[in-house]
């Protein structure tokens, strides 16, 4: 409870400064809706979903697809966020309180969830403006649609403890923001979210299949009643939601050790 509380406190402090940095906020929300106007208009007439071009069939399908790259593209402003205080010695200061030491990451992390969300419930709005539907395909309802939000959510906090072992892991934050974003790429692009996993290579889609990042967006697309649905035997493509589940605890459960331990063993 201590360590909880010690962790609202960092959260407080960092929202706070949010707050105070609205641009923050601002240039995090203008990338994704620059993506979901870029990709819509441009590649909707191209892209072939299923046996078929339609322009409409494709806003669907990609809207979980860019609503996953948006949370976990998130990772690389947390890792930067956590080389900035390291660099500034403001991590020094607080290992002088007396505060639980993975409070500081912990509450950090919890923050960026927060302007995550923000992002998030803006994304939706404009990506109902452009067109998507949930229900396009499958009925839905309301509390698989939250649902699928709550997923996209546990896997942008999930890829942020990466982003907060990157963070640690170099001297400075335009680093960490390189660093976060490089290994970025392959995991988003490589997947389902942009494309149909049946157009590509054996030895590709079964990568596709199996990464994490394609059973969120996977499982979104189920939630959200959109066009999609895999043809994999894959395990996490018949079992998207679990899948999404089990890998976003993992990726919590490792990346929080080691990124704690890294903590400690930099402010000592």
């Amino acid at each position: 409870m201590s360590s909880m509380a010690d962790s609202l406190v960092i959260a407080r402090r960092n929202l706070i400064r949010m707050t105070r940095i609205p641009e923050m906020l601002l240039f995090g929300v203008i990338q994704p809706v620059m993506f979901v106007v870029l990709f819509t208009y441009v590649f909707g007439g191209s892209m072939q979903i299923g046996n078929t071009t339609d322009p409409t069939v494709y806003k669907n399908f990609l809207m979980a697809g860019i609503f996953a790259q948006t949370v976990t593209f998130a990772t690389a402003g947390a890792g930067a966020g956590i080389a900035d205080d390291m660099h500034k010695g403001l991590i020094d200061r607080f290992r002088s309180l007396p505060m639980a030491r993975g409070a500081v990451l912990t509450g950090r992390t919890l923050a960026d969830l927060v302007q995550t969300a923000i992002t998030l419930l803006v994304l939706a709005i404009v990506a109902l403006i452009v067109g998507w539907r949930p229900g396009s395909t499958e009925p839905t309802n309301a509390g698989k649609v939250l649902a699928g939000f709550g997923l996209l959510l546990l896997l942008g906090y999930a890829f942020t403890w990466i982003g907060a072992l990157i963070g640690l892991s170099v001297r400075t934050p335009e680093a960490a923001t390189s660093g976060g974003l490089i290994w970025l790429f392959p995991v988003t692009f490589i997947s389902n979210a942009f494309v149909d996993t049946s157009q590509m290579t054996p030895w590709l889609r079964t990568i596709a299949d199996w990464n994490p990042f394609s059973a969120t967006v996977q499982a979104c697309r189920e939630l959200f009643g959109n066009p999609g649905v895999s043809t994999s035997h894959a395990w996490p493509m018949q079992h998207s939601v679990w899948a999404s589940i089990i890998y976003s605890v993992l990726i919590v459960a490792v990346f929080r050790t080691l990124a704690v331990r890294k903590y400690r063993r930099a402010a000592s």
